[in-house]
């Protein structure tokens, strides 16, 4: 596997998510060890630590399983502010070097938010001693490796029972492990048909809270290479974590429709002014919504509302997200996944006797070709022509003026 070919990942936790099985599955999908060890000799961890990695099974399944075995038989208790002066000192890749303080950030600060204590005062072995430093480092060294397109990660199960911890025993989920779940929105699994453990791991939930793109069930799967990592707990069922290598999607025929996957943001809103809506629907497009509509509708209370609706690409969902957090008063937003088919277009200029007018090209699956200007422009080009857009276009429309293609084919 060579940087550079990238494709998307699927990570299925179906017994929990844990750095060291994240670790291993990465290993086990062609990840060579040196793309682990390097970036901790950077850190100057090389003699800390010795990295075991075997082929076993687990309930009869084979996969990788990782042992980090610590050298350091008295191991000193440092605070999440010095592990974090040693990260940005480190001589790393500087994207390797941003995910790597993300994700102990992300972990130290639900730490330090259950334990009520500033962040730079959770101790080393809080946010993870030398074995967890080595799932991090390695596991986001081996995503820089992969260049994955997108990462998807199935929601993890929570486990239930009770963990022992240099805190005593702590109920399952651990108060990190709740807490990471209620910063980064991640949803997890519960019920009665877990095994009474811990399946998922603070160390293993802020990597995927970071590195994911989301949590949910992609809707489509189309296996090409799957690594396997095992757990160490024996449980009543296969204890792994697999991360699948999805193949990446044929060419699309020039002239036929493209599925392309999207969100549906909505919130009813009865509370701002007009000034204000319009507003919200300005920094959604600007955002990179796709487009946002609205419509009146009558609220609780016989107060009339409007129903304010944006498609959103999945990779920008929490971008918008934010907007309108930030830019409405709405205390709820309605998500959900839908799609569309989209023909092929490219942009270009219609030559007219009044000047270039920039337009778009559409492709139909019978091979027939449509052209339509943009509108700014055919109202720019109107106004100096001295006529309505309307008017123009018609002319134009008589006439078929040439299309000049600016840009290739896309859906």
């Amino acid at each position: 596997m060579t940087p550079g070919n990238a494709a998307a990942y699927v990570v299925d936790c179906p017994t929990g998510l844990a750095g060291d099985m994240l670790l291993a599955a990465c290993l086990d999908l062609g990840v060579p060890p040196e793309v682990i060890h390097a970036p901790l000799r950077g850190l100057g961890f090389e003699n800390a630590y010795v990295l075991r990695v075997e082929e076993a099974r687990n309930g009869g399944l084979r996969g990788l399983r990782v042992d980090v075995e610590g050298r350091d038989p008295h191991p000193s208790h440092r605070h999440w502010g010095e592990l974090r002066q040693r990260i940005g000192n480190a001589v790393l890749a500087p994207s390797l070097q941003a995910r790597v303080l993300s994700v102990f950030t992300a972990l130290a600060d639900a730490e330090a938010a259950v334990h009520g204590i500033p962040a730079d005062q959770v101790h080393f072995h809080e946010v993870g001693a030398i074995d967890s430093v080595v799932d991090v480092v390695g596991v986001c060294a081996a995503m820089e490796h992969l260049q994955p397109l997108s990462i998807w990660c199935v929601p993890p199960p929570a486990g239930q029972g009770s963990v022992a911890t240099a805190h005593g025993r702590l109920p399952v989920p651990a108060p990190a492990v709740l807490e990471l779940a209620r910063r980064h929105g991640v949803q997890l699994r519960w019920g009665d048909d877990w095994p009474e453990a811990e399946l998922t791991t603070p160390t293993g939930l802020a990597l995927m809270a970071v590195l994911a793109d989301g949590f949910g069930w992609p809707d489509q799967l189309a296996p090409e290479l799957v690594g396997t990592g095992l757990g160490h707990r024996q449980l009543d069922r296969p204890n792994l974590l697999r991360l699948i290598r999805q193949h990446p999607q044929p060419p699309v025929e020039t002239s036929q429709p493209r599925w392309q996957d999207l969100i549906i943001q909505e919130a009813w809103i009865d509370d701002v002014s007009a000034e204000a809506l319009a507003w919200l629907i300005q920094q959604l497009r600007d955002a990179g919504a796709l487009d946002v509509a609205c419509c009146p509708l009558q609220m609780k209370k016989g107060r009339p509302g409007t129903a304010v609706t944006a498609l959103v690409l999945p990779d920008q969902a929490e971008d918008l997200r934010r907007i309108w957090w930030r830019d409405s008063p709405t205390l709820g937003l309605r998500e959900r996944r839908q799609g569309r088919w989209v023909l092929p277009r490219r942009g270009g200029v219609l030559h007219t006797p009044w000047g270039e007018l920039a337009a778009k090209q559409v492709l139909k699956p019978d091979g027939t070709q449509s052209v339509k200007p943009e509108r700014d422009a055919l109202q720019q080009l109107a106004q100096r022509a001295g006529l309505s857009p309307e008017n123009l276009w018609q002319q134009l429309s008589q006439d078929t003026p040439e299309f000049n293609a600016q840009q290739e084919w896309t859906c």
